[in-house]
């Protein structure tokens, strides 16, 4: 049975991608719905412009709200905010409640936005529960962060399967990390969030 404090708990969904991340972004946020007891956030990696482009036209196709992330805004539940195009996102914790924090220091691995980045500022909140999804994409990025976040026990984590990816090397890193609680088909990330979160609840 769930106790009354994680009844109470806030949820993030935290997702990386990067080749063919637009379109696995579509397919999965398409899915949730407007009233999703969640704020999500979102590295892909894209170069300066290119994510409030990809933003605007997601927030046209989805329930949920969808946008680039402001330095300074606080997250709301029900919108998925992506990282700015050639700039680190990070996320802190100000009076309990998960804030933007944009950065501009170097590429991490090669890459700003990072995922690594991104998923090791969550890692840092508190009372939270926390679902780390990485998707298709080349190289690494994600791995490293996913091992620091699996650190607590609040936190599943979901790779997408080989079988819809364009290019499996993220979510391959992810898995041979052995911290994924689940590998899922393109099409399925988005019940798989949604079922997770119920159980939560």
């Amino acid at each position: 049975m769930t106790s009354r404090i994680e009844r109470h708990r806030k949820k993030i969904i935290c997702i990386g991608t990067s080749t063919g991340g637009p379109r696995a972004l579509q397919a999965v946020l398409s899915q949730l719905p407007k009233e999703l007891d969640a704020s999500i956030v979102i590295v892909q990696h894209m170069p300066p412009k290119f994510t409030k482009s990809l933003a605007d036209r997601l927030n046209t196709l989805c329930e949920i709200d969808v946008k680039e992330a402001e330095d300074g805004e606080l997250l709301k539940e029900g919108t998925a905010y992506i990282a700015p195009g050639g700039r680190h996102m990070t996320i802190v914790q100000i009076a309990g409640k998960a804030k933007v924090k944009v950065l501009d220091s170097p590429p991490v691995n090669g890459h700003r936005p990072s995922v690594d980045v991104m998923f090791n500022s969550i890692h840092h909140l508190i009372n939270f529960d926390k679902i780390a999804v990485i998707m298709t994409g080349m190289g690494s990025d994600g791995a490293a962060g996913l091992i620091e976040l699996k650190k607590e026990n609040n936190v599943y984590a979901i790779a997408e399967s080989e079988e819809t990816c364009i290019v499996y090397g993220m979510p391959n890193a992810a898995v041979a990390t052995m911290k994924v609680d689940a590998i899922a088909k393109l099409d399925d990330i988005a019940e798989t969030i949604l079922t997770y979160m119920k159980i939560r609840t």
